[in-house]
């Protein structure tokens, strides 16, 4: 027996004709009717909202408006193949047929999963950005042993150097490199005798009483990871309706900005002969950082995560077309 779907409306005339046509057709073409109303899911809804009735059999699949005869082609074509199908007694197809008519472990955690990786994802991200920020305050605590390890697991992940990095309870939230420019704010050598060259020691430098102590992730890394964040949880707040931003525009406003100032700062200062004439050695400022950090994070999620939605919304439909099979099957079982 062939399972057909009705993707169906309440107070809906055609959908009312469509699940009377089927019913006469069981003598003919004998099948388990599933009715899915759509008004009762979101994802459904945007899918099918405009277009029901809409009847699935196998592969198979109908658009109103539709007639009689058309519902005949459709269901004999998706007996004849599932008669195939039976026939060829292939262990993958039978196996396709039995996982299709029970709800496992692995279908329960797609379901939560496709219902809550946004809210995950949100809660991994303010973990991964706010930990580092959990450093300083460990030492300004006192607590040297736990900061100590918030800078250690992050070092691999991060540059960590002194003079690109936010610093809490000190004197000034950052302390530049002269090359930056910015007038009236200490530079990095000054309070801290460390050399511009010496990246190992701007690296291991962590603070102090009076300067602060820096947190664990550099201004750009700290900047991107809350771009994504931030776009993400408008996303989720606006219902994940959001459409992918175009490449061209993550190129344009997410790539660009963020290349052009980490690319030219870091070729103006490799010491390659003759590039200075075209390239003078230049330092990013806090200011840059931050804002071109911030567009790539927002921009690339933009880009990113409704696409994910869009897989994890079919992810979605599928099981509660599952869902509602294994339904009926079950209660015409106990019938």
């Amino acid at each position: 027996m062939i399972t057909v779907t009705l993707y169906t409306r309440k107070n809906c005339k055609l959908c009312d004709e469509a699940k009377e046509n089927l019913a006469s057709l069981q003598s003919e073409i004998s099948h388990r009717l599933v009715e899915v109303f759509v008004d009762d899911n979101p994802d459904l809804f945007r899918e099918y909202g405009e277009r029901v009735p809409v009847v699935e059999a196998g592969p198979y699949r109908k658009y109103a408006p539709f007639t009689r005869q058309e519902l005949v082609v459709t269901l004999g074509a998706a007996r004849d193949r599932q008669n195939s199908l039976e026939r060829i007694d292939s262990p993958r197809y039978q196996d396709q047929v039995r996982r299709g008519q029970m709800i496992d472990s692995g279908d329960k955690l797609t379901w939560w999963i496709s219902r809550n990786y946004l809210w995950v994802l949100n809660l991994v991200i303010f973990l991964y950005v706010g930990l580092p920020f959990m450093a300083p305050v460990f030492m300004k605590a006192g607590m040297p042993q736990p900061a100590k390890a918030i800078y250690l697991v992050y070092s691999p992940l991060c540059h960590e150097l002194g003079f690109r990095s936010w610093f809490l309870f000190g004197e000034e939230p950052y302390y530049p490199r002269a090359a930056a420019g910015i007038e009236g704010m200490p530079t990095f050598n000054q309070v801290t005798g460390i050399k511009d060259s010496d990246l190992l020691g701007a690296r291991n430098f962590i603070g102090n009483e009076v300067l602060g102590y820096k947190v664990a992730l550099c201004q750009r890394d700290v900047a991107l990871y809350l771009g994504i964040l931030f776009f993400s949880l408008i996303f989720g707040f606006t219902g994940r309706r959001i459409k992918p931003l175009p490449f061209w525009a993550w190129l344009v406003f997410g790539i660009l900005p963020i290349a052009l100032d980490g690319f030219s700062q870091l070729f103006s200062q490799v010491g390659i002969t003759g590039l200075a004439v075209i390239l003078p050695y230049r330092e990013s400022t806090p200011l840059l950082r931050t804002v071109t950090g911030f567009l790539f994070g927002f921009m690339t999620a933009w880009f990113g995560i409704p696409y994910i939605e869009e897989s994890m919304r079919e992810s979605r439909a599928q099981l509660v077309k599952k869902f509602a099979v294994v339904n009926v099957k079950n209660q015409q079982n106990k019938e």
